[in-house]
């Protein structure tokens, strides 16, 4: 989906897409760092970004939707804290190298080539024992989970993020599972990619 796609995603919707609260994933990859600087891409509305903001991380969101970018500036607004916000399509956005101490990639799907060269922008632009926090719908969700992209070529796997982080220690790569409710009160499965990878200290 291009940006006029997304945008017309969000403006169709009244309400929050992916609502206020920040990813599972991201919440549990994050707790226990010291906040300093975060950079979101592909930040969508701006849940993960602005649940960083509340948590003392000067935080940078960049995504390609003018539409969600704005939601994510009224979703900042009202919660009082500030993120600077960036209209760019991570794909082609230069961040200056070594300059976040964390950076987060959440459910940004593209094809291998466009997805390697988005990891590789992120690697360069940690400091020195920055983190790099990579979720996404994990291909086995195919056939085991629900939800999410249904072409296999966007689709992420550990192995896959993790061979576009070299140079980077591997602290976490796997397959987890996501609990989504159901209608009746219950709740099925989705199945994401999880990565957390640092950049040695010099």
């Amino acid at each position: 989906m291009d940006s006029s796609a997304w945008d017309a995603r969000y403006a169709d919707t009244p309400d929050l897409v992916w609502g206020v609260e920040p990813n599972r994933f991201v919440v549990e990859s994050v707790e226990g760092l010291t906040p300093g600087s975060a950079l979101d891409l592909a930040a969508g509305e701006g849940r993960n970004a602005v649940w960083l903001a509340e948590r003392g991380w000067r935080v940078t969101a960049v995504d390609f939707s003018p539409v969600a970018v704005e939601r994510g500036r009224e979703l900042a607004a009202r919660r009082g804290v500030p993120v600077e916000w960036r209209v760019a399509d991570v794909t082609a956005y230069r961040s200056v190298p070594g300059s976040y101490d964390l950076v987060l990639i959440s459910y940004l799907h593209l094809p291998a080539a466009d997805l390697a060269g988005v990891l590789a922008s992120a690697r360069r632009a940690l400091r020195p024992g920055g983190a790099l926090v990579v979720v996404g719908h994990d291909l086995a969700n195919l056939t085991g989970g629900v939800g999410g992209p249904q072409d296999p070529k966007i689709l992420l796997t550990p192995e896959a993020v993790v061979d576009g982080l070299a140079g980077l220690r591997i602290r976490r790569a796997e397959t987890a599972r996501r609990p989504v409710p159901t209608t009746d009160g219950g709740s099925v499965d989705a199945l994401d990619t999880v990565v957390v990878a640092t950049r040695p200290a010099d």
